[in-house]
């Protein structure tokens, strides 16, 4: 129980220090079934930007489900997403990016089932590589979705002779 008083300190620094996985605002939603009770069966889309990325936002598409176990939150969401990651402005790539590292998470079930995207850095090609998957805590699940970003100059211009 000491040793434990003596990290905890050390333990919550390192917490508090550690990015916390981006927050998606919802862009909109198409209801691909109507249910006569509760809400309807949905695909919706959100976006968030990268939080250690500048420059980068993803839009992620996931099935929702509807009904009454859908409408209180009981209901678990089909493991269907799709995932396109875009250059919206200049990258600005931090001094120490981890070679993979959670940017997204959202739990797609009431207790044991999430949507994870987690960036990856390709050095070898100077590209973000971006991987939805869906995690069981149970067992995996093999539904993933991926999208790249090459790290390039912004804004950069090219005359009509291609110098």
């Amino acid at each position: 129980m000491k040793r434990f008083r003596r990290l905890l300190p050390a333990l919550l620094l390192a917490l508090s220090s550690a990015p916390l996985p981006a927050h998606a605002d919802e862009v909109g939603c198409v209801t691909t079934t109507w249910k006569l009770i509760g809400a309807n069966h949905k695909i919706c889309v959100d976006a968030f930007s990268d939080p250690r990325v500048p420059g980068v936002t993803c839009h992620v598409s996931q099935a929702r489900t509807g009904g009454v176990k859908g409408s209180l939150g009981l209901a678990q969401d089909p493991s269907q997403f799709s995932l396109a990651c875009r250059q919206t402005g200049p990258i600005t790539l931090p001094a120490k990016l981890p070679r993979d590292e959670v940017v997204f998470s959202e739990d797609t079930s009431l207790l044991f089932k999430e949507t994870r995207i987690v960036r990856m850095w390709d050095e070898a090609h100077r590209t973000l590589v971006y991987l939805a998957i869906s995690r069981k805590i149970i067992e995996g699940a093999p539904a993933n979705a991926i999208s790249t970003v090459p790290v390039m100059p912004w804004g950069v211009t090219r005359s009509a002779d291609g110098s």
